[in-house]
């Protein structure tokens, strides 16, 4: 006769509920003010050549043993340095994006939201129960460089594996539609020595690009038009369209103007790419994305993130076909068509 095992009654216990993902979101301003006084302070540059104890750290910014201790700690406990003793050093992804030391810089990005972001998403209720207090084109020249550069820096993946994910070596000529400093035009023009390129945007926003241009050496190829894609004509004569991150400025209604001003500047087969935050039907996914809709709601009045879905049936009603879906880098992905 085989012996009756007990019963562990706990196995069919509900685990209590805890705040513990409610904590870990409420404190995330934290650990991003934590990261933006590190990057500007000068932390992980300090690190890149060598690690240091917290005195030589302190010495390398200038700063005091406390002030460097409280900045070196919180940015270990997010493993963004590492401790082995009593020294310090960057970690691989610290030293990566974080010292100015490779192409791949995100220091501008972090000052970017520091400066900009962090305080306009103070007003996150308000700005979803009124709209903004103010929006972002009405920055002054010195924060519009800041912006600039903070947006350039974070979409650099996105915008250099465009290239490689939409065939143009049979493009001619490329406008690039509210194009910022230029960088996805400069990509582009890069890879495809054929093409010959547009770069528009509003005044302020085109002087940036100038200079980025002139600095890259295309000058001869991209050329840069100062304008606003909301008023008057588009240029004509361009068989490709580039609007890299302008969708989710706009109202559906005001998207639907933008995509008819684009086909009435060109000819049945042009190229249209539509580079941006694209979501599920749902808006959640990739989450990335769906909180992105919280940072264009605090700059801009109609800012929002919109699904794929939502681009096809914009498309189809202003005279384009969908050609397809493509992931760039990240949460960024690109949606393609043609003129009919």
């Amino acid at each position: 006769m085989s012996a009756t095992l007990p019963v562990d009654v706990r196995s069919t216990e509900t685990p209590p509920v805890t705040p513990e993902s409610i904590m870990t979101v409420a404190s995330g301003f934290m650990a991003a003010k934590h990261l933006f006084a590190a990057n500007d302070l000068g932390l992980f540059e300090a690190l890149a050549d060598s690690p240091a104890t917290i005195e030589a750290l302190a010495a390398r910014t200038g700063l005091t043993r406390r002030a460097a201790r409280i900045s070196a700690d919180a940015m270990t406990a997010l493993q963004l340095l590492e401790r082995i003793g009593d020294t310090y050093n960057n970690t691989a992804e610290a030293q990566q994006f974080l010292t100015g030391r490779t192409p791949a810089d995100l220091r501008p990005f972090l000052r970017f939201w520091d400066r900009i972001s962090y305080p306009a998403w103070t007003t996150l209720s308000t700005a979803l129960a009124s709209g903004p207090p103010t929006e972002i084109f009405e920055l002054d020249d010195e924060l519009q460089e800041v912006a600039s550069a903070g947006i350039e820096a974070v979409l650099a993946g996105p915008a250099h594996a465009l290239p490689h994910t939409v065939d143009l070596s049979d493009v001619r000529a490329l406008l690039d539609i509210g194009g910022g400093t230029g960088s996805w035009t400069i990509a582009l023009a890069d890879t495809y020595p054929q093409l010959r390129a547009t770069v528009m945007d509003l005044p302020a926003v085109a002087e940036i690009a100038r200079k980025r241009v002139d600095a890259s050496g295309l000058g001869s190829r991209v050329s840069v038009l100062a304008g606003d894609v909301t008023t008057g004509a588009l240029p004509v004569d361009h068989d490709a369209f580039l609007a890299a991150n302008l969708v989710h400025y706009w109202s559906p209604d005001e998207n639907k103007q933008m995509l008819t001003r684009i086909a009435q500047a060109t000819a049945p087969g042009a190229r249209l790419m539509l580079a941006d935050f694209w979501t599920d039907a749902t808006h959640t996914s990739p989450v990335h994305a769906a909180l992105m809709a919280g940072e264009f709601a605090v700059h801009i009045r109609n800012g929002d993130v919109y699904s794929v879905d939502e681009a096809r049936d914009w498309l189809a009603e202003t005279g384009w076909t969908f050609i397809a879906h493509r992931p760039l880098a990240g949460p960024q992905s690109v949606v393609i068509a043609e003129l009919r």
